[in-house]
């Protein structure tokens, strides 16, 4: 029997992995009424509320989430189990079980809820809940990758930065940034793309204003399939550009690093 090729071996195993990925979407091609392809009322709102709420939502989980990516990284403090099984009970409760929750500490008869409502607040289906929820959805996955990807720095080149009389805050901007900066950057970019399809908090804790993945049930239940077809196609249109050029800068750098 003749003896197969290296290629030939990585391309059986990485097959079935492919065929999954590929199926649904083989299906929604086949399955996609191209002639009467129109969208439904409210569709384009939806991915503007998704596209433009889901921006302020990322700001917000970068910013909180960066700091105790670093700190999980670096500190030997006995608070590190704890707020590494706060990171696990985020990732582990199921979406609808979190909506539950928001709303139990939001809510107009939450705790935070009435302290914002003696303000004269709210966070109760409105642009402001539904950020809130997808910082929820999204800030534990940011905070593993980050943390990650500041573990992989070499100790090695932040101490040599020391040593040559850099600043703790010299070292990070000018070392330990820049060599985290891609793995930063693919954590985000798939906490992004986990937030903007968030459906089970969203639906719970800031059903309106409807961002795609609520306006998707919508279609179902009001439209049929072919609404829904619809609507995925629109989704993939304008989500899919971003992950695609962060994922390709990505690569040209590491060619770049690797060339050099």
């Amino acid at each position: 029997m003749r003896r197969l090729s290296g290629n030939t071996l990585r391309r059986f195993w990485i097959a079935p992995a492919l065929a999954l990925l590929v199926l649904p979407f083989v299906s929604l091609i086949g399955q996609t009424q191209w002639s009467a392809l129109q969208p439904a009322y409210g569709d384009w709102h939806a991915a503007r509320v998704s596209i433009v709420l889901s921006a302020w939502a990322m700001l917000i989980i970068v910013m909180a989430g960066l700091p105790l990516a670093i700190w999980l990284a670096r500190t030997h403090s006995w608070l590190k189990r704890a707020a590494e099984l706060l990171v696990l009970f985020s990732l582990l409760t199921p979406s609808l079980a979190m909506g539950i929750l928001l709303v139990s500490a939001f809510g107009p008869y939450g705790t935070i809820g009435e302290m914002l409502a003696r303000g004269r607040m709210t966070l109760d289906n409105n642009a402001g809940s539904f950020i809130i929820a997808q910082v929820y959805g999204g800030l534990a996955y940011f905070v593993t990758a980050a943390r990650t990807a500041f573990e992989n720095v070499p100790r090695e080149l932040e101490e040599a930065a020391h040593d040559l009389g850099c600043s703790p805050s010299c070292t990070f901007r000018f070392v330990t940034l820049p060599l985290a900066a891609r793995e930063i950057a693919t954590g985000g970019i798939v906490t992004w793309v986990r937030i903007v399809g968030e459906f089970g908090i969203v639906s719970v804790f800031s059903y309106f204003p409807q961002g795609i993945p609520v306006k998707l049930y919508v279609n179902l239940q009001n439209g049929g399939l072919q609404s829904v077809y619809v609507l995925v196609w629109i989704l993939l249109l304008l989500t899919l550009p971003l992950p695609a050029l962060v994922l390709a800068l990505i690569r040209s750098g590491k060619g770049r690093l690797t060339n050099g």
